[in-house]
């Protein structure tokens, strides 16, 4: 886009989706240190604050999925160009692409310092709307709670794993622990099942979610919700496993 903002793909013009910071920026900002490109790293960090801007929502202080620029998509609202909902795993893949990519962006990096009170902001109203009952959080992040929306488990390991990692690297203060704590044990006791083979399965899991495209995904609520949900998908169970290390060094 005309800030910078890397497309999220290239059928997808003028578009930057908060999954897609997780896909590029944390080994865009690996391959700046190891082949000593320190220029990248403005550009690293200006994906984060591009996309923050245009998808932030005030009125929840959480991100919306997306962002069209040109304002062309039917999705896009017609003030911000915003998708309408926060989708849980878009999300979750922000809060992991801030915490990774922090590992390899300079101190003194211009920009660093907002990168981080965005990933506070984050923590903070995620602990606002953490189900109290199962310690997760829902798919549809902005309707929480309501009829049809359920507590999704990709995003749920992805925020835990962001938090403990936030926390353990001074980014997060340490209040924050007792939610990531919750939302862990929750998997556990909840989502995490094992057969009489010792055969392990996270449930719950939404299979995949999108914007326009064909079939049309129009980001509604319904939609969402909608979409296939299933047992041990990639996607949920990697975060599940990273969400597993961060909590061992906790305990350590």
């Amino acid at each position: 886009i005309t800030e910078g903002g890397f497309w999220h793909k290239k059928i997808y013009p003028d578009q930057m989706w908060l999954d897609g910071l997780y896909m590029g920026a944390p080994f865009y900002a690996e391959y700046a240190v190891r082949y000593n490109r320190p220029k990248d790293f403005q550009d690293v960090v200006n994906q984060f604050l591009i996309v923050a801007k245009h998808t932030y929502d005030p009125a929840t202080g959480l991100y919306r999925h997306a962002f069209d620029a040109s304002g062309k998509m039917p999705w896009a609202d017609s003030i911000m160009g915003q998708a309408p909902h926060a989708w849980g795993r878009a999300m979750g893949w922000f809060s992991m692409a801030i915490v990774d990519a922090l590992d390899f962006i300079p101190e003194d990096q211009q920009g660093r310092s907002e990168m981080i009170v965005i990933l506070q902001g984050m923590a903070e109203s995620l602990s606002k709307i953490q189900d109290q009952q199962t310690g997760g959080w829902y798919q549809v992040l902005d309707r929480s709670g309501d009829p049809g929306n359920y507590i999704e488990t990709s995003c749920t390991a992805m925020f835990t794993y962001s938090i403990l990692k936030g926390v353990r690297k001074g980014y997060l203060h340490e209040k924050y622990l007792v939610n990531a704590r919750k939302a862990y044990t929750g998997l556990i006791d909840n989502f995490i099942t094992v057969d009489t083979n010792d055969l392990v399965t996270m449930t719950d899991i939404c299979g995949v979610a999108g914007l326009g495209g064909d079939p049309y995904r129009d980001g509604s609520f319904e939609y969402y919700v909608g979409e296939v949900i299933r047992d041990n998908d990639p996607k949920g169970v990697g975060p599940f496993i990273m969400a597993s290390l961060e909590y061992e060094k906790l305990s350590e």
